[in-house]
């Protein structure tokens, strides 16, 4: 079990599903895996493609970290009007809650107009501590 957020910018749907992944993290070791699916689903009027990413990504003992590069898992995705494009990646915090934000640089290929969308700050915790 997860959370889950939804976040909607210029007709781009972002909604982001979070898995604490116990078979790859070590408590005694300070090492907390988390696995994350996106999905941006294209609800405008325009076909775009996704350029590339920034995170901030943030830990309970107040680390802060961020991510930059271009497309995701490697790819820079075209999504028609209408089109979904889902991926799943990860994350490891040295704490067992933390939490993570950021946005997409997108470009409408009908004019070259490029926009960011955001993409919904999302919990990531140990589910123990929902308890």
């Amino acid at each position: 079990m997860g959370t889950q957020a939804t976040q909607v910018t210029h007709g781009i749907k972002i909604s982001v599903d979070t898995k604490f992944q116990p078979e790859h993290s070590s408590v005694e070791h300070r090492h907390f895996l988390f696995s994350y699916r996106i999905t941006i689903e294209n609800n405008s009027d325009y076909t775009v493609q996704l350029l590339s990413r920034h995170w901030d990504i943030f830990d309970s003992s107040s680390e802060y970290d961020t991510v930059d590069g271009p497309g995701v898992v490697g790819e820079q995705p075209t999504l028609e009007p209408g089109e979904i494009f889902e991926y799943e990646s990860a994350c490891s915090l040295t704490t067992d809650i933390g939490k993570m934000k950021g946005t997409y640089l997108m470009e409408r290929k009908i004019d070259k107009a490029r926009f960011y969308v955001n993409i919904p700050e999302f919990e990531l915790m140990v589910p123990q501590r929902l308890n």
